[in-house]
């Protein structure tokens, strides 16, 4: 291969085909009808002088980037750099690429990047964030897609059964026969994730479990934060039996629970949510609600590009199972 024949046009194309460029940019966009007799004639043409499309001029005459905007509030968070991962994998092989926003902190940077929809940098966004106030979403026509957040009709939402997920927890908590239990909630309006602090407390105070819910600011997900909020909350509730949270908390409180000689699960049980690789990394591994995050994200995708290229009606609420992976920090097993 030559430099020259890299460095291939379409007009080059059109010439070796013995077609019109124009003709080359439909059958290259599936933008009108090319008999494949052409067609045939084109993709020869494309295959001896190696041509390569120019991304950016074609995304141009589509009116569109081929990017996508993923806003979530930290990347440090293990749940949302695995959320991340599988968004950008799966744009990836649906044709498009991927711009990460950290929002946690800077407002701002969440705002310029609903501006950058407008201005077309970039032709949607998935968004898990809950730093900006909702009527700035709202206020955008393009196409959005929210994880967690409802922000009513106009936005449709994606998210995890996170009131069966609840549920189970608590169920987890009466089966190893815990009398105080503990749960760690983040506090944030409208998102699905509250629900499963709503069902966790009304199914453990059905069956005579007391329960101690203590709120954390939402968008705190530093592990120092967690380790000095797993101090306090022992030193409070000396009592505690069992701990639910997500699972950074759950692995924080497992450490200085540890410290302290408390035999786990023997003296307490520790469930988390979200199921991480942490949960992994530790020992016993710990029991943990799992949210579905590859199809969480295929969903989100899908949803997304099904507005940007106005394939079909778009469902409003998608809400995905959970299921339990059970570690050595609950005395059942199954």
């Amino acid at each position: 291969m030559t430099g020259t024949e890299s460095m291939a046009s379409i007009r080059d194309v059109a010439k070796e085909a013995g077609v019109g460029v124009g003709t080359v940019s439909r059958a290259m966009n599936n933008t009108g009808y090319v008999s494949p007799e052409t067609k045939k004639k084109i993709d020869k043409a494309v295959q001896k002088l190696n041509y390569t499309p120019n991304e950016l001029a074609r995304n141009l005459f589509r009116n569109k980037s081929g990017i996508v905007g993923v806003i979530v509030p930290d990347l440090d968070h293990p749940f949302f750099s695995c959320l991340v991962k599988n968004i950008e994998m799966e744009l990836y092989r649906q044709g498009y690429k991927t711009m990460v926003c950290n929002a946690v902190g800077v407002s701002d940077r969440e705002r310029e990047y609903l501006d950058m929809l407008e201005r077309n940098i970039v032709d949607g966004i998935i968004t898990g964030s809950h730093c900006l106030d909702g009527e700035e979403y709202l206020r955008h026509e393009k196409p959005i897609v929210s994880i967690d957040r409802d922000f009513g009709p106009k936005i449709p939402i994606v998210g995890s059964d996170h009131a069966a997920g609840g549920k189970m927890a608590a169920e987890l908590m009466i089966r190893d026969g815990r009398k105080n239990v503990i749960q760690i909630a983040g506090v944030s309006p409208h998102i699905l994730a509250n629900e499963r602090h709503t069902a966790f407390q009304r199914t453990l105070e059905e069956h005579g479990v007391n329960v101690e819910t203590v709120s954390m600011d939402w968008n705190v997900f530093g592990w120092e934060a967690f380790c000095e909020a797993a101090g306090r909350l022992l030193d409070e509730f000396p009592d505690a039996d069992g701990i639910f949270s997500g699972d950074l908390g759950v692995v924080a409180c497992m450490n200085t629970a540890g410290k302290r000689g408390m035999r786990i699960p023997e003296d307490i049980s520790l469930v988390g949510f979200d199921a991480t690789s942490v949960t992994q990394m530790v020992y016993p591994h710990v029991t943990a609600v799992r949210q579905n995050t590859p199809l969480l994200a295929e969903v989100s995708v899908s949803t997304l590009l099904d507005q940007i290229e106005q394939r079909r009606d778009i469902l409003h609420r998608q809400i995905l199972n959970v299921e339990i992976c059970y570690g050595g920090t609950t005395r059942c097993a199954r």
